[in-house]
């Protein structure tokens, strides 16, 4: 009896959805998780909504305010806005197609760069950022929740205090809301990816809803000659203060979307085709943001002059602080847990399944998508992140020293992939450990990658110690543009026996063609 083809392919269910795994794919890069889909599902919308929820939290809304107090014109904001916005969408539709081609997760294509073995450093780089930054919104989901709590019961007050009822730096009240709000992203994530699908589908429109009626409600109560969409204290800039502002505004906004922009392979690898994500991700990246900013500083503006400033005189950008302070409970009550359920809907999606296809990928036999994502849940309550999150030096330099990583990693994706490979990928070579495969370099590791990714970090790693805030604002950018000349020079005149085990170069790819694979991988 002959032995079974590596051809022969078989369906697997995860909670990720259903692969399809061949006989000859390696176990210690494969599993069901992170397999090619069987079918790809999701229209347009889903991505829309996917944007939505990554848009609709306390920090998305605090950021989209800062932008208009940066002491320039509104219309320069605008433009600043709307240029960034564009560039991040482009660059998502870039970093979307060879997920969407092969049907894999983000962890899965950077071993098209980096090697099978070497694509472990591109994600957990990006998996201990989302760690991180979920620890981060899970504490901001808590403190709506305190808050609420607190309105309600205010007798509850001395358990919110954490100098009489505290442990490890946040109150008893705290932990109970950081618990609540682990609990329940941890139940929307186990259900599986079908479940945080139809939860961001609901909960981008109605996060919209209630936004929309908060800012009117301000807004009547305010008048609207008292909205402004300068939201500035103190003189405004003018002449070339004022542009290079701009152009710092601008690179805030590509910042700020790098992280998902970076991993948005996760999700654009459920995309029915290359055309319905970049429909997607028109919606939800220009129209979205921009109509998301201007409904923010709208709120913002006439919330100063309903509610008032801060202690300090400063005005509140805080969402989450402004609805607190709304002396109609029903509206207090509605916009603090919108907030909270916005946050969870970021949550989920840009630091949840991120981590858990990161980590599944790391050993893919003994974590699986569920496991990798309770492994970022933990390690978000180990680190402490409301301590973070109170410290500004500490989470400066713990997450702008990561995120100076993450500018490298997408620029070697991108040259890879649209120069040097020239948007040919073979899927079945993703999952092999055989010598001489499209992915396996040298023992599994692509050298030129593992130094364009140092070499290109050390600028923007620079900046982000030794630099000024306007100097690390482009570090991204610096570092993008560095690993991906370093990547593209090495790769060019480097020797093959430099890049690839001696004697074991691959063969000639297949070519992608209108969004097909030739030949068909699966």
């Amino acid at each position: 009896m002959s032995a079974p083809s590596a051809d022969v392919a078989t369906a697997h269910e995860s909670a990720a959805g259903e692969s399809v795994i061949k006989l000859g794919y390696h176990q210690n890069l494969t599993n069901s998780d992170l397999a090619p889909l069987k079918e790809q599902k999701w229209t347009w919308y889903n991505i829309f909504a996917f944007w939505m929820s990554d848009v609709h939290s306390v920090g998305g809304y605090v950021f989209a305010g800062s932008l208009f107090a940066l002491g320039i014109a509104a219309w320069q904001v605008l433009v600043a806005l709307l240029v960034g916005i564009v560039a991040v969408n482009i660059l998502c539709n870039l970093v979307a197609k060879p997920s969407q081609l092969a049907g894999v997760p983000y962890p899965v294509t950077t071993r098209v760069a980096f090697g099978v073995k070497g694509a472990n450093i591109a994600a957990i780089i990006r998996g201990l950022i989302a760690v991180v930054w979920y620890g981060i919104q899970t504490y901001l989901a808590s403190v709506a929740f305190g808050l609420l709590a607190l309105k309600f019961w205010p007798g509850l007050a001395p358990w919110g205090d954490v100098d009489q009822h505290g442990f490890l730096g946040l109150s008893t009240l705290g932990w109970a809301g950081f618990i609540l709000m682990w609990i329940l992203q941890a139940f929307v994530f186990w259900n599986g990816m079908d479940t945080i699908r139809k939860f961001i589908d609901f909960c981008g429109p109605a996060v919209y809803v209630v936004m929309i009626a908060l800012a009117a409600y301000l807004i009547v109560k305010a008048g609207w000659s008292n909205v402004s969409f300068d939201l500035s204290e103190g003189p405004g800039l003018s002449g070339w203060s004022s542009v290079t502002q701009m152009i710092s505004a601008f690179a805030l906004v590509v910042s700020y979307f790098s992280g998902p922009m970076l991993n948005f392979g996760d999700f654009s690898r459920y995309g029915k085709s290359f055309a319905e994500v970049k429909k997607g991700n028109f919606w939800g990246l220009p129209v979205n943001f921009l109509f998301f900013s201007l409904l923010v500083v709208c709120t913002v503006s006439a919330g100063a002059t309903v509610i008032g400033t801060d202690e300090d005189g400063s005005i509140i950008t805080d969402p989450v602080h402004i609805v607190d302070r709304i002396d109609n409970t029903t509206a207090a009550v509605l916009g603090v847990l919108t907030f909270a359920i916005a946050t969870i809907g970021i949550n989920i999606v840009a630091n949840f399944v991120s981590p858990a296809f990161d980590f599944s990928n790391v050993a893919p036999t003994k974590i699986t998508w569920r496991t990798g994502g309770m492994i970022a849940a933990v390690g978000s309550v180990l680190i402490t992140p409301w301590n973070l999150f109170n410290n500004p030096t500490a989470i400066h330099y713990t997450m702008d020293t990561l995120g100076a990583v993450i500018g490298p990693l997408f620029g070697i994706l991108i040259i890879d992939f649209y120069v040097i490979k020239k948007q040919k990928i073979e899927v079945d070579d993703l999952f092999s450990m055989d010598a001489g495969k499209s992915y396996s370099y040298r023992n599994g590791w692509n050298p030129i990658a593992v130094i364009a990714v140092i070499v290109a970090s050390i600028l923007p790693i620079s900046f982000v110690i030794w630099g000024t805030a306007y100097q690390a604002s482009f570090t991204w950018f610096m570092g993008a543009a560095a690993g991906a000349l370093i990547y593209w020079l090495g790769m060019k005149f480097a020797p093959a026996s430099f890049i690839y085990t001696a004697g074991e170069e691959p063969a000639v790819l297949p070519t992608a063609k209108d969004g097909k694979l030739e030949p068909s991988a699966l």
